[in-house]
Parts: structure tokens; sequence; C-alpha cells
């Protein structure tokens, strides 16, 4: 049984650190939650010394007065912050956000989970379509708010596959939708920087999908664990590769095909080999373009040739060849939504790079601007990695008034901007 003071300790701790607050912030926070009580509030470093004790776990329980200027803080609820029980706590966030996406859900404990109930094809069929709908929510919020969601929906199907009874063909399809939540938790840990937790999940899914034999999961899961290579600077190449060959097949569906050739061509581009990379390009092209017609899992799906399009020209962004990068990245972005802020705002770094490169600081900058504004609200570590870099590349430019403007101006976003979550390791430069 989880240390109920260690459940609310860690949660304090956890919730600061996603706003980017160091202690003496977290003091000032506090302060200015109390509005115009602070003055009957002890001095900065009595709060300060406080909030250390809190964090260390020192006091059994944090006054009524103090949980509720946690809470105002954060902006969240108390009970959300100081429930003792951390599995209701899951449950509710993810009840909370799954009904938001107009899902009517099975949490843990309900008569699916009886220990030897027995189900059948059509309970799985169930659980894969309402993974499908869960991961719209990856579409418009960041990872450190879509992780609870999908790591809870993990857990209640692993503790079905645990409890239940099901033929053999029941079980690999199970084990299926195993392969494709973890996948989906991974990448929201991997969003938000968690990139322990991240692997954990995409070797979980690699697992799974080996149970299955079905290659297509198989080969995601290499693509996932690629990506994560060389978005923390280790080469990611050969995982990339491995993962096209795995699903090589005429059998294997083209939007599968598509995304498995669009990230190897982006391990071969950060890699340096600029030929590695058009070749992928081409193939996830044709890939695309031969019968691509809606037709496969719905985790491929949202690959089309405006997402391929961007792929390209982030390819050439990170290559060095901004000409190549302008022309691919300009008109795609002007397509993409705004809605998706994220995505963009990652997109539109590489752009921002490709102007720098080309000589163009204002339009570099202009474009920083927009992706600053996109991601303030996000709670995703990546695009903001993305953003510091290439403010660091226009530090040397602060004469350009625009440039100076706009690093003032980022500062204070994203500063001020909620829920953006404290990586555990950083992204290697110019990395999603």
């Amino acid at each position: 049984m989880a240390d109920v003071h260690k459940v609310w300790v860690d949660r304090i701790r956890a919730e600061r650190k996603a706003r980017g607050w160091d202690k003496t912030e977290m003091a000032r926070q506090l302060a200015r939650a109390a509005g115009e009580a602070r003055n009957r509030l002890p001095s900065h470093e009595s709060l300060l010394s406080y909030v250390k004790r809190w964090e260390r776990g020192d006091v059994d329980e944090i006054s009524e007065r103090y949980r509720l200027l946690y809470a105002r803080a954060f902006e969240m609820s108390e009970d959300e912050l100081f429930t003792e029980d951390e599995d209701e706590v899951d449950r509710r966030a993810f009840v909370g956000s799954s009904l938001a996406a107009g899902l009517t859900l099975t949490m843990p404990g309900s008569p699916d989970l009886d220990a030897g109930r027995r189900i059948g094809t059509e309970a799985v069929a169930r659980l894969r379509n309402r993974t499908a709908r869960l991961r719209r929510l990856d579409d418009v919020l960041g990872g450190a708010e879509t992780y609870p969601v999908y790591a809870a929906e993990l857990k209640s199907t692993i503790a079905i596959a645990d409890k239940a009874s099901y033929t053999d063909a029941t079980g690999r399809a199970l084990m299926g939708v195993i392969a494709e939540q973890a996948q989906q938790a991974g990448w929201a840990a991997f969003d938000a920087g968690w990139h322990a937790r991240a692997r954990q999940h995409f070797k979980r899914s690699l697992t799974a999908a080996s149970d299955t034999g079905d290659t297509s999961l198989i080969a995601n899961s290499l693509a996932f664990l690629a990506y994560q290579k060389v978005s923390t600077g280790q080469p990611g190449v050969s995982e990339a590769d491995a993962s096209c060959r795995v699903a090589d097949s005429d059998e294997t569906p083209r939007a599968v095909q598509a995304l498995l050739r669009e990230r190897a061509a982006w391990a071969h581009a950060v890699a340096g080999d600029a030929r590695a990379a058009e070749h992928a390009l081409d193939l996830a092209r044709e890939a695309l373009d031969d019968g691509h017609d809606r037709q496969g899992p719905d985790w491929a799906l949202w690959v089309d040739h405006t997402e391929l399009q961007i792929m390209t020209g982030r390819c050439w962004s990170v290559l060095r060849q901004p000409g190549r990068a302008i022309s691919a990245l300009t008109g795609a972005l002007d397509r993409y939504e705004d809605t998706h802020a994220r995505d963009k705002a990652l997109y539109l770094t590489w752009l921002a790079d490709a102007h720098i490169d080309d000589g163009d600081i204002e339009q570099g900058a202009a474009v920083t601007r927009r992706a600053v504004v996109l991601c303030a609200d996000v709670a995703s570590a990546r695009p903001r990695y993305r953003i510091a870099e290439t403010l660091q590349r226009l530090e040397p430019h602060r004469s350009v008034v625009a440039v100076a403007a706009l690093i003032d101006e980022a500062e204070v976003l994203l500063k001020q901007s909620p829920g953006s979550p404290t990586p555990d390791t950083p992204p290697s430069r110019r990395e999603a």
C-alpha cells in the first residue's frame, strides 16, 4: 500500500516542477495566491523553509490554509493535490478526461475484471475502439496532460489480461491492444520529456507486440525507440531501419509503411546522411501515393501528404539546406491548423532555423514568435526545448529590434504559462 504522505509530497513537487518553478518561486507563488491576505503570511524566508520541509515530507500534513494556497497557485482543486489514495486520483483523471472525449468507460473494479470472467473478441474490439478515441486527445493536448489518461487505460487493460479468461486468439488480440496503449502512453511520456518512463512503455509495447506476431505493431515499437534515441542525442538509425525491414511486406498497410519510412528519414537526417534521408522520404511518398485509402490501423492514419511534406522540410532544415526546407515547410504549415498547437509550434521551429540559416534573421524571429504564442499553454516539453534552441541562435542578433522584442516576450510567455512539464532528460539539439 502506498505511503499516503509520499503521495501528496510527490504530487506538490511534481506540479511545481511541471511549471518550471524552483522552491523560491514556489514560495512567491504561495504568497501571491494569498492575495490581500499575504501580509498575514510569514516572511519569504520562513515560507521557503516550509516549502522545503513539505517537499521532504517532514510533516504529516499541510494545514488547510496552505493547502488552499497550493490549490490556488496550481489552479487545481485541493482534492486533486491532497487526496490520499493515488489510484483514486488516477481514476478520476482518467474518467474526467475520457468523459470529456465523449466516452463511457469501464474502470478497474468493474464486472469485466472479475477473476476468471470470460471475454471475447467483442470486448477486445470495444477496448480497441476506445483506445482510438482516446488517441484524439493527443491532437490538442500535451503529453503531461494526456499521460495520466493513457497510463490509466493501459493499467486497466493489463488488469483485464491478468484476471479474465479468453481463447488464445482473443489473448493475442488483447496483447495487440496493450501494445497500442503502451505506445500511446510512451508517446505522451516522451512528449512530456519523461524519457525513462517512455522507454519502459515502448519496451512493454515491443514485448506485447511480439506476443501477437503483429509485424506492424512490432515495427512501430522499434520506430518509437529509434525516435526517442535520436531525441536524446543517441544514434537511432539501426532501430529505424530495422522497423522498416520488419514491416517490408506487401501485407503491411501502406499507411504504416509511410509512417515508418518518414521516421527513418528523420533518423538519417539527424545523423547527417542526406542521401539515405531523401531515399526514405521517397519511399514514404510512394507508400502514400500507392493505394493509401485510409485503410490501416488507426495509430498510423495521421500520416498524410501534409505531414510528409513537413517531415521533408524538417529533414532539409536539420541538414542545413534552408532553401529546400523553407519551400517544403511554408506551404504545409500554412495548411496546418493552429488547433494542433503543440505540433505546429514544434514544426515552426525548423522553419525558423531554415530562415536563420538563409540569413533572414527578421523572418526567423517572426516565425519563432508564432511558435512561442502557440505553445505557451501546451503541456509539452518538446516545442519549448526547440524554441529555446532557436532563441539561442537568435541571441547574437539582439541588435535587430524584432529579435530583442521576441526574446523578451518569449521569456514572459513561457515562464508564466501553466502546465509546462519538467523533462528528466533534455532533448538533443534540433530534435522533437
